[in-house]
């Protein structure tokens, strides 16, 4: 593992947001999502996200996430991802979001 010092990590924009809108991303080479997240300040912003083993659509809306959002806009397909979405590897490869333990202001820092 690399050591990274401190200002490396305070440029790392890790915001929260509240996901408003998700839609099967059929053209993906994996199964996957498009949603969109409001950072608050920040704006709505959208991101692929390979997430379907364990979450619905429908439980994805008003759930809040951590995504980094500074990183340069990545062509998926037909569908321009803003922002990383950011989880964990569960033990058989599916993905377990990283969210708040509790509702923060979106667009809040993670530090």
């Amino acid at each position: 593992m690399e050591t990274i010092n401190w200002n490396d990590f305070e440029k790392v924009e890790l915001r929260v947001g509240t996901i408003t809108k998700v839609e099967d991303f059929a053209e993906a080479e994996k199964s996957a999502y498009k949603i969109w997240a409001d950072f608050g300040e920040y704006g709505i912003k959208k991101s692929s996200v390979q997430i379907k083993k364990l979450y619905s659509k429908e439980e994805l809306v008003g759930k809040q996430i951590v995504g980094v959002i500074n990183f340069p806009s990545k062509q998926i397909a037909n569908f321009t991802s803003d922002f990383l979405t950011t989880g964990f590897p569960g033990e058989e490869g599916e993905v377990i979001l990283a969210i708040p333990e509790r509702k923060v202001k979106n667009g809040s820092k993670l530090f």
